[in-house]
């Protein structure tokens, strides 16, 4: 009987615990400030709930998802993290062909898809042929890692806003001695990006197509 009368006891103070004063059941998926931000992510929290209590910056820089957060899209509840890729070295850009691809934040899945399916041309008439699947944007396409599949090279406004909201403030994990490819081309010509402050002050350049580049990578959360 005592062991009976214990083992309700605990369990009345367990269902208690579980409920709050209005006598509901607790709901996760609200925000809680006594929990920290990445806490409420993985609980499931919408984005905006924690925005609308914390603001966007507190977002920027935790590791979440694959990647470092660097950018939150308020109309969609989509976050898009990146992170460095380049421990595989430069790698070359594949063919070379006149492409227009979009600049704003957040185009870099649609530009990558653009690219890998231009590769599938014939492109030799118009410009160069690569010759094989190893080029950065079927590499990320097909890419495996962190567990998510699902990467491509963020655009030219996604470069600059890596910059700012990660990096310059310490942030993320983005190397200061190479220069990365972003997923926006205009004509023949793509934009890159240097993330030293000395030399290249964050701002994406035309580069060329010719020359192998570095992989920093990113990936949508909806």
């Amino acid at each position: 009987m005592y062991i009976f009368k214990k083992v309700l006891f605990i369990f009345l103070i367990l269902l208690i615990t579980n409920c709050n004063e209005n006598g509901n059941s607790l709901n996760l998926t609200v925000y809680n400030s006594e929990l920290d931000i990445l806490e409420n992510l993985n609980n499931g929290v919408l984005v905006l709930d924690i925005v609308t209590n914390v603001g966007v910056d507190a977002l920027y820089g935790i590791e979440y998802g694959g990647g470092y957060i660097f950018h939150f899209d308020e109309q969609s509840n989509t976050l898009i993290v990146a992170t460095d890729y380049s421990q595989i070295g430069n790698i070359p850009w594949g063919d070379t062909f006149p492409l227009d691809t979009s600049s704003i934040i957040g185009s870099g899945d649609v530009n990558t898809q653009q690219i890998v399916d231009g590769n599938l041309n014939d492109n030799s008439l118009i410009g160069f042929e690569h010759g094989n699947d190893n080029y950065a944007f079927k590499i990320v396409n097909d890419l495996d890692h962190n567990n998510f599949n699902d990467w491509f090279i963020p655009s030219r406004d996604s470069m600059t806003s890596i910059y700012n909201n990660l990096h310059s403030m310490g942030l993320g994990n983005f190397s200061e001695n190479i220069i990365y490819w972003s997923s926006t081309k205009i004509g023949y010509d793509p934009y890159v990006m240097g993330f030293n402050f000395d030399s290249w002050g964050g701002e994406p350049f035309l580069g060329s197509c010719a020359s192998p580049n570095g992989i920093m990578i990113a990936r949508k959360i909806n």
